[in-house]
């Protein structure tokens, strides 16, 4: 089995129990280790990630020894940067045995061409978010913030993120429709010259399967903040299950409630 999995953003200051968020997501590593022969983190694992040259963020110890773990044992896992933990310079490739993405990445799995994003950066989106994301991809920028005293840039990094996500809650948890969301009109014109099944994405915060023309399907992974969703792929077929009972998801456009997953 192939996991697909995004957006936990361990270390949010706007989850309440944090340690259980982290446990909750250990737990699910631990059910599909089992059968797992690679798991795809499609970025935003982390609500905020960076890496001085000698300290790595604080916590997270659960998750990141359950990686190595399952890395030891011989399974891939795939790290794909997301908008929140865009800076990792070598620690989780040499440490815990990931695999990087820093790009968008094409695969073909079993029988099946599968295109792998988090999401960000693919369709135009708000202009002060284009401005931002190109400070956070910036070297130069990323130098200098490395200037700054570990415990100052950590505040800032979790702060930020915090009021970034207050900002949009509003929205993420709705589906916009065919036409409005990005994503989707990201995948038809993909479409339109690349051959692939799947375009599988994060970002958004909503958990959505849609097909579109030829038997081609855009997947939109939800989070594991609170739909708790992720990616199942047998070699041939594609689902999505819940690790808990979800709050809502989309398919075809129109709400539904998909089968409860492990529970």
């Amino acid at each position: 089995m192939i996991y697909f999995i995004s957006d936990a953003h361990l270390g949010s200051r706007l989850v309440k129990d944090p340690r259980a968020h982290e446990k909750k997501l250990v737990d699910w590593l631990e059910t599909v280790k089992s059968d797992a022969t690679a798991i795809y983190l499609l970025g935003d694992m982390f609500d905020f990630w960076f890496e001085y040259h000698s300290v790595v963020p604080k916590g997270y110890v659960r998750f990141l020894g359950k990686l190595a773990e399952l890395t030891d044992a011989g399974i891939e896992i795939h790290f794909f940067i997301g908008n929140h933990d865009i800076w990792t310079f070598g620690y989780l490739e040499k440490e815990i045995g990931l695999i990087i993405h820093r790009k968008a990445f094409t695969v073909r799995l079993g029988n099946k061409n599968f295109f792998l994003a988090h999401g960000d950066g693919l369709h135009a989106e708000e202009r002060g978010f284009e401005i931002l994301r190109k400070i956070f991809h910036s070297s130069l920028a990323q130098k200098l913030f490395s200037i700054v005293p570990s415990r100052w840039g950590q505040e800032f990094g979790y702060n930020w993120s915090m009021k970034n996500r207050e900002k949009i809650l509003h929205v993420e948890s709705k589906f916009l429709g065919e036409e409005n969301e990005n994503l989707v009109i990201f995948a038809k014109k993909y479409l339109l010259s690349n051959n692939v099944d799947f375009l599988i994405f994060g970002h958004r915060h909503i958990a959505l399967d849609l097909e579109l023309k030829d038997q081609k399907r855009i997947v939109i992974l939800g989070d594991f903040v609170g739909i708790f969703s992720y990616g199942v792929y047998d070699g041939e077929n594609f689902h999505l299950e819940y690790f808990e009972k979800p709050i809502v998801t989309y398919f075809n456009t129109k709400p539904y409630y998909f089968p409860l997953g492990k529970l």
